[in-house]
């Protein structure tokens, strides 16, 4: 497949135009004389350890959602393209996924965020349950000291880094990644810091499903928090 073919997949999927202004988006080396692919590695991030991977593995092409903002000499040697922000925004992308591994039905976008009304509440307990599922070293800020019993009907979310959106969503929950000191301490509202690999990891499943090549593998890669 033509690698151009690819990014234009992609691209369809979650225009880069809708990107944030400070975001790296698109191709991070594209190397002009290898545009035939025959196997894909997506990954979350790329590191020295996930081009080596790709190397072993006789990638011609890397897909990652995190963007590189300088890129390593080594790394010029196979085409790498990432799709981060654009992503995060796109219907079905990385909140979105997140979501539905989850097994809730998103009920509305706020931009970054997505919310979830439940049909059914839960509880605060069974949806710390829930979360402990994907995130083993799962946080939560619970402020207001509410029990486990408390009742659960709309939750936020927002995969990755979503501090930012705390309280600007009115609802129950906000489970995101990445939650800061100061932010947690002054949060008002039940808050679950789930890990930012772990909240964004289901979107190398979307790349797949998107680029859907014969010859596609994941990364081997895992949270660098123990």
């Amino acid at each position: 497949m033509n690698k151009y073919e690819i990014s234009n997949k992609i691209e369809k999927f979650a225009p880069l135009d809708t990107q944030e202004k400070w975001d790296c988006s698109g191709w991070i080396v594209d190397i002009k004389d290898k545009t035939d692919i025959n196997k894909v590695m997506y990954t979350l991030t790329v590191t020295d350890d996930i081009i080596n991977q790709a190397i072993n593995q006789n990638c011609d092409m890397i897909i990652s959602h995190h963007p590189l903002f300088y890129v390593p000499l080594n790394y010029k040697c196979i085409n790498i393209y990432c799709a981060h922000t654009n992503m995060d925004k796109a219907e079905g992308g990385t909140t979105d996924v997140l979501i539905e591994n989850l097994g809730f039905k998103k009920t509305r976008n706020e931009d970054f965020v997505r919310v979830v009304e439940l049909d059914t509440p839960t509880t605060l307990g069974e949806l710390r349950k829930k979360l402990i599922e994907i995130s083993p070293n799962l946080r939560y800020i619970n402020n207001s000291n509410r029990n486990d019993d408390y009742t659960i009907k709309t939750i936020g979310f927002c995969a990755g880094s979503g501090s930012e959106f705390i309280n600007t969503t009115n609802t129950d929950a906000f489970v995101t990644g990445d939650l800061k000191f100061h932010t947690a301490l002054e949060s008002k509202q039940i808050v679950f810091d789930i890990g930012h690999f772990e909240s964004e990891i289901f979107i190398k499943n979307v790349f797949k499903k998107i680029v859907n090549i014969e010859n596609g593998v994941f990364a081997d890669e895992k949270s660098p928090f123990i």
